[in-house]
């Protein structure tokens, strides 16, 4: 492969995989507030970008074109073997970072329903890769003292968000990970790939 994946090329990949695209309506799924677009937004020139990434790396071909009404015509892509395969292995692969799990996993979680797959082997490596953190995040929080006031608040942010991720996962793999009526609206929102 030619250059390393970014989380916006495999969105792309993962929409295609679905079902066969073009540019055009794979932007309007990841446009703001849209079908994807309100966990991971990507621009339509990235959109274009990545495709043609993902064209050169082999992982889609163009497989038809669409008319267009007033504008040229659309070049519909499909995802191939290789593809496939790259997606299966992204979307099982757990988040590294916390930062990026609001985002990242949620997103990942997401396509694979979408796409009528399970994600539990995903919940599973991610709950596998947090524990540990979420014990080293605890002796953090208890050995900050109050002399690093912002290393204290940081701490104790992201042991939250630690543990908040744990319990999604448990009520997930439970099969219980339903909103409830008094949720806050405190959910995951807009991402575009900064940290």
């Amino acid at each position: 492969m030619e250059a390393r994946l970014t989380t916006n090329d495999l969105t792309v990949l993962a929409l295609i995989a679905e079902r066969q695209a073009h540019g055009w309506a794979l932007a309007g799924k990841l446009g703001r507030g849209r079908e994807v677009g309100q966990i991971w937004s990507v621009s339509r020139p990235i959109v274009y970008h990545a495709l043609e990434k993902l064209e050169r790396a082999g992982l889609v071909q163009a497989v038809g074109l669409e008319r267009g009404g007033r504008g040229p015509h659309r070049v519909i892509y499909a995802v191939t073997g290789e593809g496939r395969r790259e997606l299966v292995e992204w979307l099982e692969r757990p988040v590294e970072h916390v930062r990026d799990i609001r985002s990242v996993f949620l997103l990942k979680v997401v396509l694979t329903e979408r796409a009528g797959g399970n994600p539990d082997p995903l919940l599973v490596a991610q709950r596998t890769a947090l524990v540990p953190f979420v014990a080293w995040l605890e002796v953090q929080a208890d050995e900050t003292g109050p002399e690093l006031p912002g290393e204290t608040t940081v701490a104790a942010f992201r042991l939250e968000t630690a543990t908040a991720i744990l319990r999604f996962i448990d009520r997930k793999l439970d099969g219980s990970a339903t909103p409830s009526s008094g949720n806050s609206g405190s959910g995951p929102r807009s991402a575009h790939g900064t940290p």
